[in-house]
């Protein structure tokens, strides 16, 4: 084998991929333009999960799956720029896990705005200073973020697409052994994942908490006898050492992010739509409300409760259920659910995380 000739051959080929990348790109802006004067969002979260979906179908390798969508998220964000420079809001500030959620929804051709809540998440999408917002909506161990659920009552945004995330937690410090270390910072959510690590490992040590994961990491950079509790995103940006890997207590911890916008994208071949109920009080109400979506086969995904905050002991439902708000099975679910219910709010229809 020739290394040399071996190597033209891949010069040839990335100077024609090269070609063809800008060749799509010339398509994009006309796409682009179409879609400015329907008055149509940049961003298609049905087409990028149809692109996918073609993709992976007619792959054959060696690449994997994983890295050809990928390699794609990098050319649809590239795309996405030239249509229209894109801002995208995260609960900040950088390389806590809704900034990498982002990340891998929105690639790196886009800008990205810090917020320090997730109440400026949603208010700067409303007020139109950005086009998407990134927040997280629920843990697999830790459960629902309540103020996420909290915004989609109360706000007009709608939920345009879902990421997961696996999270893996890791001590980050400048000291050399744990004996020196005094203080912890992350925050609450993250304590109780590490929880039973940090009770074997370092029972006597004060827990802090801060806004993010990436504030505790950038506190630890400059204390004395100080670690934070965070990604290896963060310790390679505050210059950290990685003490220990993976103190979660439980392997397989995921995070479950929402994608906000001003418009829900068209159905395609796998979505879930997100539900906001209010139930009259009555005997049997809970039931009545699910009897629609097993009369229609429609599976449910995800059902919490909230307080209304309206009057003591009123609750909202939040519902996930498989299936497009337009599917016809699931059009007449909702027709039946509104005769049941005093207050019905679709929060948002959109392609299910592959």
């Amino acid at each position: 084998m020739n290394l040399a000739r071996l190597r033209k051959k891949v010069d040839r080929l990335d100077g024609r991929i090269l070609n063809l990348l800008n060749e799509r790109a010339k398509h994009i802006l006309v796409i682009g333009r179409a879609k400015s004067k329907r008055g149509a969002s940049v961003y298609s979260p049905d087409r990028e999960k149809e692109v996918y979906r073609g993709l992976t179908a007619k792959n054959r390798g060696p690449l994997s799956n994983t890295s050809l969508k990928a390699i794609y998220r990098e050319i649809m964000s590239g795309s996405l720029s030239l249509e229209k420079p894109l801002k995208i809001t995260y609960l900040g500030p950088p390389f806590t896990f809704t900034h990498r959620a982002a990340l891998k929804k929105f690639g790196s051709s886009v800008e990205y705005v810090s917020c320090n809540s997730i109440t400026d998440i949603f208010v700067e999408v409303e007020r139109n200073r950005a086009d998407y917002g990134v927040t997280p909506i629920e843990n697999s161990i830790e459960g629902a973020v309540n103020h996420t659920l909290d915004m989609l009552a109360d706000s007009s945004l709608k939920v345009c697409s879902e990421i997961y995330i696996g999270v893996s937690h890791n001590l980050l410090t400048k000291e050399k052994s744990l004996k020196k270390i005094k203080r912890i910072y992350s925050i609450p959510q993250v304590f109780g994942q590490c929880r039973l690590w940090l009770e074997s490992n370092m029972p006597q040590v004060e827990l802090k908490e801060v806004s993010s994961t990436a504030r505790g990491a950038e506190i630890a950079s400059k204390e004395s006898g100080a670690a934070a509790i965070g990604s290896i995103m963060a310790a390679r940006e505050y210059g950290l050492n990685v003490f220990a890997k993976s103190i979660e207590d439980v392997a397989h911890n995921t995070t479950r992010f929402l994608v906000v916008g001003r418009t829900i994208p068209k159905a395609t071949k796998g979505d879930k739509t997100s539900l906001m109920i209010s139930v009259k009080d009555k005997v049997g109400a809970l039931h009545d409300m699910l009897t629609p979506f097993k009369k229609n086969r429609i599976n449910l995904t995800k059902i919490e409760s909230r307080p209304s905050k309206k009057r003591p002991w009123e609750y909202y439902f939040f519902v996930d259920m498989e299936g497009h708000y337009e599917d016809p099975k699931v059009k007449k679910a909702l027709r039946e659910l509104k005769k049941e219910c005093l207050y019905l709010k679709i929060l948002g229809s959109y392609p299910k995380a592959s």
